[in-house]
């Protein structure tokens, strides 16, 4: 079981700043694979997005902060790539940390819940 999921019930927290600036689970999920591929196409790619959508993502998650989170060097032949800066590393650190002690907290409300949850969504209304 992974952490944040108990049965049916998944936990999901997003950041959401002053400004309007958020991120969430989708974002901190680019981030590591822009920090595992090196590569934002590859990173859009293995998320199943567009290369504009993972771009623009970035972009609105360099814009949230001071600091750079990301890097990229033009593309083009044998150019290319991204990377996280040190304090992206740490943006994502710091996320993965909230979530995961929310998670722990919530564990016992979040299995009470499970118990009472149907297996599957019922029909919309």
């Amino acid at each position: 079981m992974t952490v944040g999921c108990v049965g049916m019930v998944r936990l999901r927290i997003s950041l959401v700043f002053e400004s309007g600036a958020r991120i969430g689970p989708g974002k901190a999920k680019l981030l590591e694979s822009i920090r595992d591929t090196g590569s934002i196409s590859a990173a859009a790619r293995e998320m199943g997005m567009s290369y504009k959508r993972a771009w623009l993502l970035l972009d609105s998650i360099n814009q949230a902060f001071t600091e750079l989170v990301v890097t990229a060097a033009p593309g083009g032949t044998g150019g290319g790539g991204a990377t996280l800066t040190p304090f992206g590393a740490e943006v994502l650190e710091r996320y993965r940390r909230i979530h995961d002690r929310a998670a722990a907290m919530a564990a016992d409300d979040l299995a009470a819940l499970a118990l009472r949850a149907r297996p599957e969504a019922g029909p919309k209304i």
